[in-house]
């Protein structure tokens, strides 16, 4: 198929989405696929498997979007491939700086939808929680994502482009010129957003210097909806030649979407966070209706079979405090007992429930949340509390909703009250 404008016919796949200038985007592809497209433009077996390989080192290594710039490719062919190809990144609409140090871009997808990125620094590490599609379809009841219409599922290219937007953002890539000046590290306390026993990992920032060590999929969507795409986008971020980042120092949350959980053990093999944010099933069916079609015990039956949960690598569970709804002593207690009667090797990071306009739920009180880690601790199963961050911005857990979202609805409620009053 040729598209309008574009130089010569090169025939546009399923898994490429066309632009409005004819170029294919390159971010997001493997090696393999990049000399697919390099040889369905033209080039030669041998000459398409040399330049995807260059491409792949830039691209994901150097982090460099302009063909112009990768110096070990001839002059002559830089032009060539600028014609037929793009590397993108999510376009930055807005980025904001919270008071204490944590970072949120909202972003724009290539056909105008919004979503959020948002970057957490503290002593010891340097966490980017990542979005998996534009919306929410979940509607956990705590959560203002969740209020959000799913729109679509992000592509493998805009889920990497967060991570490379936060390595621009942070001036991280190696060796590139013009790069944003690494801002100074961060001394914050302390954080409990990722598993802290990783020693073999450090648990500090890496051996270069860079402030970005982790990734958590914990940002607007639930992953193991769009699998194949948080997959190969993973993929991308591990890749030794690439962006390079250790299994160790990525988690994936979800849900409970349970026929996806072993897949993703043995698919992508990242440490497992699953938000479960209750122990009984009237109160999950509440405020995770997912439990209404999986429930607490099948969920549970697929954290203990889930590949590579050890002591050293423990499955992370999200509790949300809730109060009076979740946080009672005798939660406390069935929270350990499901954790011991299934035999799983995890950790439980209780959560400040984070307020937003329009909730029906307040958060527990201070006294209350200690004295639910406190049960759990005493019965040997680790259980810090999450200290919120971002508050100020909306970028604390179950916050992320966009700006346009929020615009949209802010406009909604001033045309009621306007009808109210011309109806008064």
């Amino acid at each position: 198929m040729q598209i309008p404008g574009q130089v010569d016919p090169v025939p546009v796949a399923r898994d490429v989405t066309p632009r409005a200038d004819g170029r294919i985007d390159l971010m997001g592809l493997p090696r393999l696929r990049i000399a697919e497209l390099l040889a369905e433009a033209g080039l030669d077996t041998k000459a398409a498997k040399l330049r995807s390989r260059q491409l792949f080192h830039w691209i994901y290594h150097r982090g460099v979007s302009d063909f112009e710039t990768m110096t070990d490719i001839a002059k002559a062919m830089r032009p060539w491939l600028a014609e037929r190809f793009v590397i993108a990144r999510p376009e930055v609409v807005e980025a904001q700086v919270s008071e204490d140090g944590t970072r949120k871009w909202l972003l724009r997808t290539a056909d105008g939808h919004d979503f959020e990125m948002v970057f957490i620094p503290d002593e010891t590490r340097g966490t980017l929680c990542v979005s998996s599609q534009v919306g929410c379809t979940l509607n956990c009841r705590f959560c203002h994502t969740g209020t959000m219409r799913l729109v679509r599922n992000l592509t493998p290219g805009e889920i990497v482009g967060q991570v490379m937007l936060a390595r621009d953002a942070l001036g991280e890539w190696p060796g590139s010129a013009g790069a944003t000046p690494p801002i100074e590290r961060p001394a914050f306390a302390a954080d409990a957003t990722d598993d802290d026993e990783d020693e073999e990992e450090g648990g500090q920032y890496s051996a270069d210097g860079r402030l970005l060590t982790n990734i958590v999929m914990m940002g607007m969507g639930e992953p193991l909806y769009n699998f194949d795409n948080v997959r190969d986008a993973l993929k991308l971020v591990m890749d030794g030649d690439g962006l390079a980042l250790s299994k160790r120092r990525i988690t994936l949350s979800t849900s409970g979407v349970v026929p996806m959980m072993a897949r993703a053990g043995e698919e992508i093999g990242v440490n497992l966070a699953v938000s479960l944010h209750a122990v009984t099933k009237p109160v999950r069916d509440e405020i995770v209706p997912i439990n209404r079609k999986y429930g607490i015990e099948e969920l549970l039956e697929a954290c203990a079979a889930y590949p590579g949960a050890s002591n050293s690598r423990r499955i992370t569970f999200e509790y949300v405090m809730l109060d009076g709804v979740n946080d009672s002593d005798e939660d406390a207690r069935e929270l350990v007992r499901l954790i011991k009667q299934y035999k799983l090797p995890a950790k439980v990071n209780l959560i400040p429930f984070n307020p937003w306009p329009g909730s029906v739920y307040s958060c527990s009180t201070p006294e209350r949340i200690r004295r639910f880690s406190e049960i759990v601790f005493d019965a040997g199963i680790s259980a810090p509390v999450r200290t919120p961050r971002g508050r100020d911005i909306d970028a604390a857990c179950g916050q992320l909703k966009t700006s346009a979202e929020k615009r949209s609805r802010a406009e909604l409620d001033r045309l009621a009250e306007e009808k109210m009053a011309a109806l008064g």
